[in-house]
């Protein structure tokens, strides 16, 4: 999908004949992104309640400045 190509989400053969229809998760175009994701394991290493900032190690998924729910971990 290099130089330029504009083919990422389209259908190809939806490799279905027989059936006459499409088959559920078949890979097809439309809105990705939007979901919650949860990743666990994360410490919290420090917390300044006068600037309210929390230093977290470890990768906290989602955009700059965007909105993050911190909670106790149900595993160990």
């Amino acid at each position: 999908m290099g130089h330029g190509s504009k083919y990422h989400r389209r259908p190809g053969s939806l490799g279905a004949k027989g059936p006459a229809r499409v088959f559920k998760g078949r890979k097809m175009p439309g809105r990705m992104g939007g979901e919650r994701v949860t990743v666990q394991g994360l410490t919290v290493v420090r917390t300044y309640p006068d600037r309210d900032l929390i230093l977290i190690k470890g990768a906290i998924p989602g955009p700059k400045k965007g909105l993050v729910i911190i909670k106790n971990t149900v595993k160990a």
